[in-house]
């Protein structure tokens, strides 16, 4: 049996940070070099290939996250659970 490994394991860098910068790429239209640079004036010195190789090491991650939110968020609506259970 397999354990599942942290996916943060080898990054000296906080998980939250990660998770900020890869946020702000997708979220909003910033250019990589516009995350770097909202970053510095954080305090947070990261460069933009940084941000880059989180983004498509961690992004969809993340997005796999936020789909099962969303999933389990529209489950609590019963109309939902009706059409696909056919409770008719």
């Amino acid at each position: 049996m397999m354990r599942k490994r942290p996916p943060f394991r080898y990054f000296k860098t906080s998980p939250e940070i990660i998770r900020l910068a890869v946020t702000m790429y997708v979220r909003f239209p910033l250019s990589l070099r516009n995350v770097e640079d909202l970053l510095h004036e954080r305090g947070i010195e990261i460069s933009h290939e940084t941000v880059r190789f989180w983004w498509n090491r961690f992004g969809p991650l993340f997005a796999a996250e936020i789909r099962k939110k969303r999933v389990s968020q529209m489950r609590a609506y019963s109309n939902w659970q009706c059409t696909w259970t056919r409770c008719s």
